[in-house]
């Protein structure tokens, strides 16, 4: 499968692991929606290549992993997608709005991710973040809301008194009490960031990948139902995997003591 161009993110392939680099780092990584559209288009291959198991999101340079909406690029109106181009649905980013993504994605976060940045993070399935990142939606200290999914996202993923106080007051949070309130999996020292998020990535790897795409599935859907009903409910990936090889694979493996040969099919 061809590798999209981009102008404004790196893309890169290593075996089953995607890695998205937006590659702005003189506006801190912001995004207009040229670059969001860019971007948006990535998450699309990714989603339909079967090689592609698991996927990494970070920033270019030091300071930032995404400052969010590129608000300078939107006050000179430039950045704008051309004249007839329809814009790919999935939000900001091309991640906030896409609910139909069940490849596990992980957010390396490098540095500041404020707004729509905090709210990509959000909309991944895994944080690790540097030691300097810094996490925040100060939207309403410029008169903006977090409409990517900020003010949905973060009440439901933190207790609630501790998701108001950041939203209600524009503030931001370090790594470590980023950790501390929940949302960030794991901070580590800032050159070791990469190297972490692989680290995670190597763990899924090791799992069925119909069998993780049915667990994010079965778990992101059945978090607004009631408990009984998710579980009787029917899940595409789930049941996919029920019909994979990788089924039968796994415990033949374990009983042999051996490394399990997924093929994802």
């Amino acid at each position: 499968m061809a590798t999209p161009a981009t102008d404004y993110a790196l893309y890169e392939k290593n075996g089953h692991v995607a890695t998205i680099t937006i590659n702005r780092p003189e506006v801190m990584n912001a995004l207009h929606p040229a670059a969001s559209h860019e971007i948006a288009e990535l998450w699309d291959d990714f989603a339909s290549d079967d090689n592609l198991w698991v996927a990494i999101l970070t920033g270019a340079g030091s300071r930032s992993f995404s400052a969010g909406n590129d608000l300078k690029a939107q006050a000179a109106g430039v950045g704008r997608l051309d004249p007839g181009v329809v814009p790919r649905q999935g939000g900001f980013g091309g991640i906030t709005s896409r609910f139909d993504m069940h490849k596990p994605v992980i957010a390396a976060v490098n540095g500041w991710a404020m707004g729509g940045g905090f709210e990509m993070a959000l909309a991944s399935d895994i944080i690790i973040a540097s030691d300097q990142a810094r996490f925040g939606l100060p939207e309403p200290r410029v008169g903006l809301y977090a409409g990517a999914g900020g003010i949905h996202r973060l009440p439901r993923q933190i207790p609630l008194k501790l998701a108001m106080g950041m939203i209600l007051t524009g503030r931001n949070l370090d790594a470590q009490t980023a950790k501390e309130y929940g949302f960030v999996n794991e901070v580590v020292p800032h050159d070791d960031l990469m190297g972490a998020a692989e680290r995670w990535a190597n763990e899924i790897l090791e799992c069925a990948p119909l069998s993780v795409r049915g667990s994010k599935q079965g778990s992101m859907e059945g978090l607004e139902i009631p408990l009984e009903s998710a579980m009787s409910r029917s899940f595409y990936w789930l049941n996919r995997h029920n019909t994979s090889p990788d089924q039968k694979e796994g415990p033949i493996a374990f009983s042999e003591k051996r490394t399990p040969n997924w093929t994802g099919i």
